[in-house]
C-alpha cells in the first residue's frame, strides 16, 4: 500500500503517540494553525468551520467528532477541512477540563445540582467501563441463550451521556464563538498579507521577464 508505514508500530507505541505526538502538542498545535491558515477558501467560511470543530469536541460523540464536524460544517457552509482541524481542540490534554464543565453543566440544567445521583456511586471512569462490559456481554447474547442486560448502559445513559450532551452545548457554543471572532480577523489579515506577497513576486516576476527579453539579441 502506498501509505502504509514501513516500520510498523507496537500497540503501545501508537497509544503514546495519542496522548503525546511526536514533537509534543506545541508542535501539533502550530501545524494546525498554518494549514488553518493556508486553506483556499474565504475568512469567514474557515472561520464557520473552526466554530463547528471546537463546538463538536464539546459533544460525548467519542469517535464521531471528525463526522459531525463534517456535517455541521457543511450545514453552516463553513469550510469541512477546518471543522475537522479545529476538532483537534478536544484532545488528551483537555478532554478532561471539557468533561468535567460539560458534566457539572448538564447536571446544572437537569436539575441534579452539578453532583452525581447518589445511587450512582460509581466513579466517571467506572462508568464507562461498566457500560462497556454491558454493550460487550449484551452482543455476546445476541448468538447466546444468555439474558441482556442494560442496567449499567441505562446509568451511563443518565449519570454521564445524557448529561454530557445536554452541558456541551452552551461551553460549546462559547468556546465556538470565541474561536470564530479570534480566528476572523487573523484570517483575514494572514490571507491579505500572502497576497500582496503574491502579488508583489509576480509583479518582480514581470519585470525580470522584461528585463531578460532586453538583453536578448535583436531586440530593440
Amino acid at each position: 500500500m502506498v501509505f502504509k508505514r514501513r516500520d510498523k508500530r507496537p500497540v503501545w507505541k501508537a497509544v503514546a503517540d495519542f496522548f503525546w505526538p511526536k514533537g509534543g502538542w506545541g508542535r501539533a498545535a502550530l501545524y494546525v494553525k498554518h494549514r488553518l491558515r493556508r486553506l483556499p477558501d474565504p475568512p469567514h467560511r474557515i472561520a464557520r468551520g473552526i466554530f463547528a470543530g471546537v463546538f463538536v469536541s464539546f459533544t460525548p460523540f467519542f469517535g464521531f467528532h471528525f463526522f459531525a464536524a463534517a456535517l455541521l460544517a457543511w450545514l453552516m457552509r463553513g469550510n469541512i477541512l477546518a471543522s475537522l482541524l479545529a476538532t483537534f481542540f478536544g484532545n488528551p490534554l483537555t478532554f478532561l477540563a471539557i468533561a468535567t464543565i460539560s458534566l457539572q453543566t448538564g447536571h446544572f440544567l437537569l436539575g441534579k445540582g452539578g453532583t452525581m445521583p447518589e445511587e450512582s456511586h460509581r466513579s466517571l471512569g467506572g462508568k464507562f467501563v461498566d457500560a462497556g462490559n454491558d454493550f460487550i456481554d449484551n452482543l455476546y447474547a445476541l448468538f447466546t441463550d444468555d439474558v441482556a442486560h442494560w442496567s449499567k448502559l441505562h446509568v451511563f445513559y443518565d449519570d454521564v451521556f445524557f448529561p454530557y450532551m445536554i452541558g456541551g452545548i452552551i461551553p460549546g457554543m462559547i468556546a465556538g464563538i470565541a474561536c470564530y471572532y479570534f480566528s476572523l480577523p487573523l484570517l483575514i489579515v494572514y490571507q491579505n498579507r500572502r497576497k500582496n506577497r503574491l502579488k508583489k513576486k509576480w509583479v518582480e516576476l514581470k519585470k525580470k521577464a522584461a528585463l531578460n527579453d532586453a538583453k536578448k539579441p535583436g531586440a530593440e
